[in-house]
């Protein structure tokens, strides 16, 4: 952070931002030098981060960017969408798609797809609008590489959400409606990831 504070006195860089930081790194970087964003896997099956990380950001005065906030293609191709992924495909070695956990996650895929269908939209439009509708400080990361769905994801931003359709997707995505881990154990996130303190360090 002390280097990257220097690009941004040096105007080399203008803003510096975090991703996959744990609420104690994010205070340690920002008292450093201020953090414009902070980068985070956040959607209807991620929730995890709002224990401490949301208000965290917030009460720093930091930006929220929601990576993968389609549950990576969860709520954009369904459950199946594990039967058509090529072999190399990362997903298929996410905890959450393994056949036993998916059969399971399906039902909360079925009740957004309900839910959905009520609304007029499809149901990543509904998943993209929840993550919409969580704050102005909050922008979120759809990855796509079809037009199609790049203008699916924009008409997201359409989609009205009232107080009861958000605390219908609440119940919807309780804390036991996702079984398994979203990375494997041995992935860095910001659950294992933090940098030792600077007095810990040996020269």
């Amino acid at each position: 952070m002390g280097e990257l504070k220097k690009l941004v006195e040096e105007g080399k860089i203008k803003y510096i931002g975090l991703s996959e930081a744990s609420p104690s790194a994010i205070r340690r970087a920002h008292a450093v030098h201020p953090i414009t964003a902070v980068q985070l896997e956040w959607s209807l099956w991620v929730r995890d981060v709002e224990e401490e990380i949301i208000p965290t950001c917030r009460e720093l005065g930091i930006g929220i960017v929601a990576y993968s906030p389609l549950g990576h293609g969860f709520f954009s191709s369904d459950p199946k969408l594990l039967k058509n992924l090529p072999d190399d495909d990362f997903r298929k070695n996410l905890p959450r798609f393994q056949p036993d956990n998916l059969e399971y996650n399906t039902n909360m895929y079925d009740r957004v797809h309900e839910m959905a269908v009520k609304k007029g939209c499809t149901p990543s439009q509904l998943a993209l609008a929840w993550v919409h509708h969580q704050g102005n400080d909050v922008c979120s990361l759809p990855g796509t590489t079809k037009i199609e769905n790049l203008n699916q994801n924009i008409a997201a931003l359409s989609v009205n959400l009232t107080p009861a359709d958000m605390a219908e997707l609440e119940s919807i995505a309780s804390a036991d409606a996702i079984k398994g881990e979203r990375f494997p154990s041995d992935l860095f996130t910001w659950k294992n990831s933090d940098t030792p303190p600077l007095s810990s360090w040996k020269a």
